[in-house]
C-alpha cells in the first residue's frame, strides 16, 4: 500500500530554519512530480514548491530565496529546507506525489513560527 510519511515539522522562532522530509513507501509506480503544499487556518491549501524527476523546480513567490526543495530518487524522498522563517509561514505542510497513475497526499506536518 502506498504511503507518504512526513517529518520535520515543529515550533521555531522567526528567522529560524526547519527541514521537512517526505518518504514515499509502498508500490509507487513511476513518480513524476513531488511537492509541498501548505494550509494555514482559515485559508485554502496553496502550493509551496514542486520538483520534477529531472530536478526542475517551481516555488511560490512568497518563499523564493528562503525555501529549497530537493529530492532523492533512490529513496523516493522529497525535502523542503526552510530558512528565514516568518510567522506567516505557519501552516500545516503537506507532501504530494504525482505518478503516472495518480496523485497521493501525506497526512501533513505542523510548522509554527512564533517567538
Amino acid at each position: 500500500q502506498e504511503q507518504l510519511v512526513e517529518s520535520g515539522g515543529g515550533l521555531v522562532q522567526p528567522g529560524g530554519s526547519l527541514r521537512l522530509s517526505c518518504a514515499a513507501s509502498g508500490s509507487f509506480f513511476s513518480i513524476n512530480v513531488m511537492g509541498w503544499y501548505r494550509q494555514a487556518p482559515g485559508k485554502q491549501r496553496e502550493l509551496v514548491a514542486t520538483i520534477t524527476g529531472g530536478s526542475s523546480t517551481n516555488y511560490a513567490d512568497s518563499v523564493k530565496g528562503r525555501f529549497t526543495i530537493s529530492r532523492d530518487n533512490g529513496k523516493n524522498t522529497v525535502y523542503l529546507q526552510m530558512n528565514s522563517l516568518k510567522p506567516e509561514d505557519t501552516a500545516v505542510y503537506y507532501c504530494k506525489v504525482v505518478t503516472t497513475i495518480g496523485s497521493y497526499w501525506g497526512q501533513g506536518t505542523q510548522v509554527t513560527v512564533s517567538s
